[in-house]
């Protein structure tokens, strides 16, 4: 079946950095889009950024924009999330998520697009 494992998570200070991964099984990798969503304590999960199925379009809300980077590796089936900069705002539950799009390079910042979720990483920023 269809398996999305997050990991790189952890704590870190303010202004650190971190690189979360989402590695995926079960699925053709490039066939999908993979986004990344965060839920904070108390708040909805919002989106926070995606990549096309061949990696050739990307997307971030604005608030991570110049800081976050998302990338990915088809060949380990793996996509990554680098985030800078880092602020006590970015503490959240991260979690990737694949959108079956085909040869097609769109993205989507629509969760109920997303069809399989990963259980998700826990990143803590302190102050």
């Amino acid at each position: 079946q269809v398996q999305l494992v997050e990991s790189g998570g952890g704590l870190v200070q303010a202004g650190g950095s971190l690189r979360l991964s989402c590695l995926g099984s079960g699925l053709i990798f490039s066939s999908y889009a993979i986004g990344w969503f965060r839920q904070a304590p108390g708040k909805e999960r919002e989106f926070v950024a995606a990549i096309s199925g061949k990696g050739g379009r990307t997307y971030y809300v604005d608030s991570v924009k110049g800081r976050f980077t998302i990338s990915r590796d088809n060949a380990k089936s793996t996509v990554y999330l680098q985030m800078i900069s880092l602020k006590p705002e970015d503490t959240a539950v991260y979690y990737c998520a694949a959108d079956f799009t085909g040869s097609s390079v769109e993205v989507t910042t629509t969760q109920s697009e997303y069809r399989y979720w990963g259980q998700g990483t826990q990143v803590t920023v302190s102050s």
